[in-house]
């Protein structure tokens, strides 16, 4: 995991070490370790292959990471980036997996996330870009 800050000041450690413990449970499988991350009342605007889809909560934020990330045979978080822009967190995953339901063969998907915290502590805004799931190997 990368992890890239321009800020120099003491807050901003806690908010790396917040998109830490995401990354973990994501790269865990552990959909529930979300929750400590998330904001009870957590929002995620998700830019997706079909279109823009909107998840309130955290564990319904859980359910839609175990979903999209679940229920696999092989699973690779092969890179991670840390930020922050303009004091949003940024977080970069990229995940190789195979799954059943995705076909035969090995899948990369990369998302790209900007996090507000709240007065919590926690994340409480998650904005989400993914490619979708692409075949690995791919014929030319």
């Amino acid at each position: 995991m990368t992890t890239t800050s321009h800020s120099t000041t003491a807050a901003a450690a806690p908010q790396f070490a917040l998109a830490g413990s995401f990354l973990e449970g994501l790269a865990a499988q552990d959909f529930a370790r979300l929750d400590d991350v998330l904001a009870a009342d957590a929002r995620l605007r998700a830019l997706l292959p079909p279109g823009l889809r909107e998840w309130t909560g955290a564990r319904a934020i859980g359910d839609v990471f175990a979903q999209w990330f679940g229920d696999t045979e092989e699973f690779d978080l092969v890179e991670a980036t840390v930020g922050e822009v303009g004091h949003r967190l940024h977080l970069q995953w990229r995940l190789r997996l195979r799954a059943e339901r995705l076909g035969t063969g090995w899948f990369i998907v990369e998302q790209q996330a900007y996090a507000d915290t709240g007065q919590g502590g926690r994340i409480a805004q998650l904005d989400l870009l993914c490619t979708g799931y692409r075949p690995e190997d791919v014929d030319d």
